[in-house]
């Protein structure tokens, strides 16, 4: 069963779950779409292999979020302008208004029930013909994730959900019952992956043949991820009343992120010839061509579970690169001020003394710089890229960004999931995208410890957040239970920034606000930017004099802002 070359073949044609036309695929009959043979091994295998092309994709993170009804708009417009508190996406969101009765939110529903039908399908074919063979309960551990990955990510929307054991259209009467609370809906999710896990094989049994397909890491880490989700939204909602399912599902967070971290198929990608960019060039690795040090694919074991992506019969399929790098997609100062100093310690915007455009990047946490374009800097992307990674001076004049000036929106712009490879044209990018990745699994288990036990060791932070924290930034201290006694720190902020960090535009941090019961307040701040009177700006960006500017003389990008009083659970 060659998983990535049909996954390959089948993407030309299927329409995705989390991108492109949504209709098409919902008019389909599920029970028509795999006829062709009679043989109920084939008829799963074809089924799971759909499935595998329903899951989310770079369009979470290039356009607008696979579901972007977190409910919060402007207090002026009533159009919602960014799904997080930390990046903006400009235009893309000025047709989307946040009510119920959008149309996406009622979509986003049915493609994903649309996709547990055919998940229940696949399990009761299996069950029903009691098919036993290795492969078909290996379809049965796929059909269990895929069921739980849905239901999670409606529980994350909805709350409240219907659960149904059997494929049921999402007209049927059966749809229309009163929902289960969110934590019958938990529990169901962790049962599934629980039993996902025990019929998957461990990475390292994988095939090369197979490559591609979901291992019982893959189902831990998942497991971890929505143990902590629930976990957290136990502890911070309602008064946090039901201590003890706290305990129970922040304990099985720990317990499956450890599980991953104890089995050695995984860890950070880090290559010592990419030094203090090795975080950048994750996101972009395509195969030798893709970074200076001629790695490929099959040098990263950070990625658990991706979307898989190929040159050829694959591309990433729409404009990533050059829709973001240095284009209409702006960073928060808010996002910018979470970086530490080189020296561990957070800045305080207050006293944050600067005059110069770039002087707030310098002795900051790497990952600033790997993420976010910096004034004055050379960039390469699609249409300019590398020629022999020398930064000679015909790669300098090839580069699409020479002395990038900010000059729109924030003045923060990203370039993360943007190419440096010459010559690829527009969507032709091949990089996979991480759906589960072993940063998560560490920063899981990091704060899934502190949650449970209100407190963390040093040896658990050693081998969980600090890995992610020194990735790129070898000279910067442990976080420690000292360090932050010595300067007056707290452990939860600083492991929640970590999170923020690491997982910056990835689409994380809306659904983090809600589960630690911050997004009431974060999400309602000013969106503002690059501090302009009384620096460079002024000369460099004479344009902004217009702006409207905060107290720090910082540009006030948007402003009245507010959020639903139902934001944490929308209707469908």
């Amino acid at each position: 069963m060659k998983l990535n070359k049909y996954i390959f073949a089948t993407l030309i044609t299927s329409t995705t779950l989390f991108l492109g036309s949504c209709s098409d695929f919902l008019d389909r009959s599920p029970q028509g779409q795999f006829t062709e043979d009679d043989n109920p091994n084939a008829l799963v295998n074809g089924k799971i292999y759909n499935v595998y092309t329903m899951m989310r994709n770079y369009n979470v993170t290039a356009g607008p979020p696979a579901f972007a009804i977190h409910c919060f708009r402007s207090e002026d417009s009533e159009k919602g302008s960014t799904a997080s508190d930390g990046a903006d996406q400009a235009a893309m969101y000025d047709d989307f208004q946040y009510n119920t009765s959008n149309g996406l939110i009622k979509a986003y529903w049915s493609q994903n029930y649309a996709v547990i039908y055919q998940c229940n399908d696949v399990i009761e074919t299996i069950e029903k013909g009691n098919l036993t063979e290795e492969n078909d309960l290996r379809n049965k551990g796929e059909a269990l994730f895929f069921r739980a990955y849905c239901y999670f990510e409606l529980l994350q929307a909805y709350g409240d959900l219907i659960i149904t054991r059997t494929p049921l259209d999402i007209d049927s009467p059966e749809m229309q019952k009163a929902r289960n609370p969110r934590t019958e809906v938990a529990d169901f999710i962790i049962d599934d992956l629980k039993e996902a896990a025990k019929l998957l094989p461990v990475d390292k049994a994988i095939s090369s043949s197979d490559e591609g397909r979901l291992s019982c890491e893959a189902a831990l880490a998942f497991l971890s991820r929505v143990a902590l989700y629930e976990g957290t939204w136990e502890k911070f909602h309602n008064g946090g009343q039901n201590t003890e399912r706290t305990k129970d599902l922040l304990n099985t967070a720990a317990q499956a992120a450890h599980d991953v971290m104890a089995g050695g198929a995984f860890e950070l990608f880090a290559p010592q010839e990419l030094g203090t960019e090795a975080y950048k060039y994750l996101f972009i690795l395509e195969n030798e061509k893709s970074n200076p040090a001629s790695i490929n694919k099959t040098g990263n074991k950070e990625y658990i579970f991706t979307r898989r992506h190929d040159p050829v019969i694959n591309s990433i399929g729409f404009n990533i690169t050059q829709g973001r790098l240095g284009n209409a997609l702006y960073v928060t100062r808010k996002m910018a001020n979470m970086y530490l100093q080189s020296n561990g310690l957070p800045i305080n915007p207050q006293t944050w003394n600067y005059t110069k455009v770039d002087d707030e990047y310098k002795n900051r946490d790497n990952r600033m710089n790997n993420q976010l374009m910096v004034p004055g800097q050379t960039y390469w992307g699609t249409n300019g890229g590398r020629i022999d990674w020398s930064g000679n001076a015909a790669e300098i004049a090839n580069a699409s960004h020479r002395n990038f000036m900010p000059q729109t929106g924030t003045g923060y712009f990203p370039h993360k999931w943007c190419s440096e490879r010459d010559g690829v044209p527009t969507g032709m990018e091949a990089y996979d995208f991480p759906i589960i990745r072993y940063a998560e699994v560490l920063l899981n288990y990091a704060e899934a410890v502190f949650e449970r036990d209100g407190q963390i060791s040093d040896e658990d932070l050693a081998i969980s957040l600090n890995l992610t924290r020194k990735r790129i930034n070898p000279e910067m201290p442990d976080l420690t239970n000292d360090f932050v006694t010595a300067n007056n720190l707290d452990m939860r902020t600083e492991i929640r920034r970590e999170r923020t960090i690491e997982f910056f535009d990835e689409n994380f941090r809306i659904d983090d606000l809600k589960r630690w019961k911050t997004a009431e307040d974060e999400m309602p701040m000013n969106l503002t930017g690059v501090k302009w009177k009384g620096t460079d700006f002024e000369n460099r960006w004479p344009d902004a004099s217009f702006k409207e500017k905060d107290g720090e003389g910082c540009i006030i990008h948007e402003k009245g802002r507010r959020s639903y009083s139902r934001m944490i659970s929308c209707r469908a």
